[in-house]
């Protein structure tokens, strides 16, 4: 299936990532100086051996002898501080890459609209941030600081068989265009499976995913061994696509390396035959099959570097799919000052989340400042869709929605978020304090005294008590160390905090117990006071004081009125009212 996948133009890439390194130009140039110097004195040393073998071992020149321990160890030296400057400067520059790329990845995930994660898994958004990056930074470090040490290493070594035998030198010239053309055979498979990968790593990255956050469900269902099979075979894809690349990999090092050993034969042989040295002199001899034999590696490494290249560029790639991604319009001017005064209007709104499967069809309603408003209905009946669309998390919906007799567009997106504050079944709280919960949003703007009476207000105050640090305890990923009544008034309390005008309540005492529910609700009976109330409910009987319950099947609205009003017609309402009261009363006879 990956294979197919369309590989962007590496160029493009390239042009898009200098865009991260360009800001640290001169940290990029002490590296490429390093690279040279160290590549320099590398060479250098080789091209030492010719006086060394001629001057010392053939002329015994005993001074230069005596002189020749401290060249060396002075070349060591400052071969040591020549690898340090390009290995520190280039890391530098990496580790900088990495972190303005995770900072503008996460910037941009803060933009996306909510049908970018409908349609994306969390493995598949974590692998971008996590591995992806990584993958770039492996180029940004390690590839360049390769590629810079042995291209230098390859021009000095060439400068140094050129001031020894330039004519023998040539061999390598005609050698050159061979090593490309093996090079360019591996490369585009290379980078198609680096893709492949790239999807491996996500699937392995979501099946551990999913494993971690339904640990209980996959137990107490028996499903271990299904988890398992799930992520064997997806280890088993990663580790089939690794190996494709190292066997693409090795057989053009292979192609590289038999390459340049023509040439060392070929010098091995007029080495043999010139045997009164009119071509090469001892030392020579000894300098250009040092030179040959030391340009094998670098010329390995230059082929062998296109794995972690390609690896690269198809990380890239993905990274900047995601930049590529339409952020959230906000085309609106309008601001608002304060609190909004909570009108809300739906004149025929339509809204699909796919194509041809509509979810709202022409609704129509209109809920007056500091109304309770109910929406109920089935499941999938376009509930949870309206109040979605309140705060713009969608846009691409025909008709229109008015706030306050303004279109909702209209409005700024931080000004027209800020009225709406929300409490559904699932809360969602961090991995914080007690206080930054009940506070997210506003940390910094409000004092300690406020998160306390939005607490009290909450009923929160007496179990927060009892922690040992109190508002100020750690509660765990997702609230984990409390239970579903707490968490709930944890959200409540943040609600409360928020002071927005227009409240809404999706399910949210659905699934608590008795005595919980009456905390909650209470609760929520103080914040409804002061806000217009949207009402998400399954259960019917929480909903009866609202001042208007509009019933909605397959996104259309078929009945709306007050509660009394509609018991008394017979429709949908009615009947369902019934049936739930006729399950309860037979609950409690049982």
């Amino acid at each position: 299936m990956s294979e197919q996948k369309k590989v962007t133009n590496a160029l493009v890439l390239y042009k898009r990532l200098f865009a991260y390194v360009r800001p640290y130009w001169l940290a990029l140039v002490l590296a490429m100086f390093g690279s040279m110097l160290y590549s320099g004195i590398n060479s250098g040393f080789i091209y030492f051996l010719k006086p060394l073998i001629n001057k010392g071992l053939v002329e015994k020149n005993h001074h230069f002898l005596h002189a020749s321990p401290f060249f060396v160890l002075g070349f060591f030296i400052l071969l040591g501080l020549a690898s340090f400057l390009s290995n520190y400067s280039m890391a530098w520059v990496a580790n900088n890459v990495v972190m303005r790329l995770r900072q503008d990845i996460f910037a941009r995930l803060i933009k996306l609209p909510a049908n970018y994660y409908d349609n994306s898994t969390t493995g598949k958004i974590l692998s971008v941030i996590i591995y992806s990056v990584d993958q770039v930074a492996n180029a940004s470090a390690d590839v360049i600081t390769s590629a810079l040490q042995s291209t230098f290493m390859i021009i000095w070594l060439i400068i140094v068989m050129c001031t020894t035998s330039w004519k023998l030198t040539l061999l390598y010239f005609v050698i050159v265009p061979l090593v490309a053309v093996i090079t360019r055979l591996t490369s585009l498979r290379v980078r198609r499976l680096s893709l492949n990968i790239q999807d491996a790593v996500t699937e392995v990255i979501q099946c551990s995913e999913e494993n971690i956050d339904g640990y209980k469900v996959v137990r107490a269902f028996g499903g271990e061994a299904s988890e398992l099979d799930k992520f064997n075979k997806a280890t088993r894809f990663n580790r089939q696509q690794e190996m494709k690349v190292v066997v693409a990999r090795s057989w053009s090092t292979l192609g590289v390396q038999l390459v340049a050993a023509m040439a060392v034969s070929v010098t091995l042989y007029v080495a043999t035959v010139d045997i009164r040295g009119l071509i090469l002199s001892p030392g020579g001899f000894v300098v250009m099959v040092a030179a040959m034999l030391a340009l094998l590696k670098p010329m390995k490494d230059l082929s062998g570097m296109q794995n972690k290249l390609y690896r690269a560029l198809a990380a890239a790639q993905v990274i900047f799919e995601l930049f590529d991604q339409p952020v959230e319009e906000d085309k609106g001017t309008k601001t608002i000052s304060g609190r909004a005064l909570g009108k809300i209007e739906f004149s025929k709104v339509n809204y699909s989340y796919l194509p041809d499967r509509p979810v709202l069809r022409d609704v129509s309603f209109t809920v007056n400042p500091g109304e309770v408003v109910a929406l109920v209905g089935r499941s999938g009946s376009g509930k949870s869709t309206i109040v979605n669309l309140l705060p713009r998390f969608y846009s691409e919906y025909s008709g229109s929605i008015l706030l306050d007799d303004v279109p909702i567009g209209d409005y700024q997106l931080t000004d027209l978020r800020k009225q709406f504050a929300f409490v559904s079944q699932n809360v969602v709280l961090f991995n914080d304090t007690v206080a930054n919960n009940i506070a997210y949003g506003s940390i910094g703007k409000v004092t300690e005294t406020e998160i306390l009476e939005a607490a009290k207000a909450a009923y929160a105050l007496d179990f927060i008590e009892t922690f040992p640090k109190g508002i100020h305890t750690l509660i765990g990923e997702n609230g984990v160390l409390l239970s579903g009544g707490q968490r709930q008034r944890l959200a409540i309390a943040r609600a409360i905090l928020k002071k927005a005008p227009i409240l809404i309540l999706d399910e949210a005492t659905s699934a608590l117990d008795t005595e919980s529910e009456r905390y909650i609700q209470h609760a929520l009976d103080k914040l409804m006071k002061h806000c217009t109330t949207l009402v998400i409910a399954h259960r019917l009987s929480t909903i009866e004081k609202a001042d208007k319950i509009i019933v909605l099947d397959q996104g259309k609205i078929i009945e709306m009125n007050s509660h009394e009003h509609l018991l008394k017609s017979p429709g949908y309402y009615a009947k369902l009212y019934h049936m739930q009261f006729e399950s309860m009363d037979s609950v409690e006879v049982v």
